[in-house]
């Protein structure tokens, strides 16, 4: 795909995967994880950072582009075996180690199994990033089953709780925890309620940390990035293939974003550039006015 934005694609085929969170190696076109323009200059190095639903999508490329700035990775993923392994690749590409951890987060003892193999295999955490999530298309809130909702909240927010809890104790000054949320946070979405639900917590949930953590004086800092429409499995596999045809067009850059458009956001909070912010959120979202 060229890196030259005027020429990301306005739209895709229509698609569509029958299972959550979808799979990024069939997707047409698949998409961009880091821009080739893109020279590492040691932002990160010597940190490492663990990744939740990082083997694609928006995780991917935050990986690899970490691993480009001299971290070392540790991703969580739920299924999605040959995509994690591409991930991997890729940060060894990257000259850095990858630690793959295949885990339903959904389990509140998980996280702490996850943050003991990190630190065996890496002897530290430098950098949190909560991004695993699902969705699912519904055009009438009645058709939300409760097993729904549930699978929902537990991905999306519950999990956020039990491995921040799980890797806090070993953060020091300095390091810093980056968060999830979407653009349906603020203006909320017709057919995704419980998702937008679930990232409207985030939101608050980034403030409410940040807060408290500064009181304590802990010198570690929690933020926030909330995509628009971005092109990653979770687009194919919670929408019908019409919707995906369409999806992105009515942003006012009229296009979808890649994930490479998107990472640059959490390396910047994740280095010691955003010294100066923390209980805040940015928006990679095609030009939307949020006011948030």
């Amino acid at each position: 795909m060229n890196n030259e934005s005027n020429h990301y694609p306005t739209s895709v085929p229509a698609q569509h995967q029958q299972h959550q969170p979808g799979e990024q190696n069939v997707m047409h076109p698949e998409p961009e994880i880091i821009k080739s323009t893109h020279q590492g200059s040691n932002k990160l190095k010597g940190k490492v950072a663990l990744i939740s639903g990082g083997d694609s999508g928006i995780g991917r490329s935050i990986a690899v582009l970490f691993a480009r700035e001299g971290a070392d990775i540790a991703i969580i993923y739920l299924e999605e075996k040959e995509d994690a392994e591409i991930t991997k690749q890729l940060v060894e590409q990257e000259g850095q180690h990858c630690l793959l951890l295949q885990e339903d987060i959904t389990e509140p003892k998980v996280s702490e199994k996850c943050v003991e193999q990190t630190l065996k295999a890496f002897s530290k955490i430098n950098i949190l990033i909560n991004n695993a999530g699902v969705q699912f298309q519904q055009k009438d809130l009645v058709n939300i089953s409760t097993e729904q909702l549930e699978k929902t909240f537990k991905t999306n927010i519950f999990s956020m709780f039990h491995l921040t809890k799980a890797v806090l104790p070993h953060l020091k000054e300095g390091d810093s925890i980056i968060n999830t949320t979407s653009i349906t946070s603020y203006h909320g979405h017709d057919e995704l309620i419980d998702y937008a639900s679930t990232k409207g917590a985030i939101t608050t949930f980034i403030r409410s940390l940040s807060n408290n953590l500064m009181k304590q004086k802990k010198g570690i800092r929690v933020n926030g990035v909330a995509p628009g429409p971005i092109w990653t499995p979770l687009i194919p596999s919670s929408f019908d293939a019409e919707t995906v045809a369409k999806f992105g067009k009515d942003t006012p850059m009229g296009r979808m974003g890649q994930p490479s458009e998107v990472a640059p956001a959490y390396l910047f909070l994740a280095s010691d550039d955003a010294s100066y912010m923390t209980g805040q959120v940015i928006h990679v979202n095609g030009g939307e006015i949020v006011n948030g």
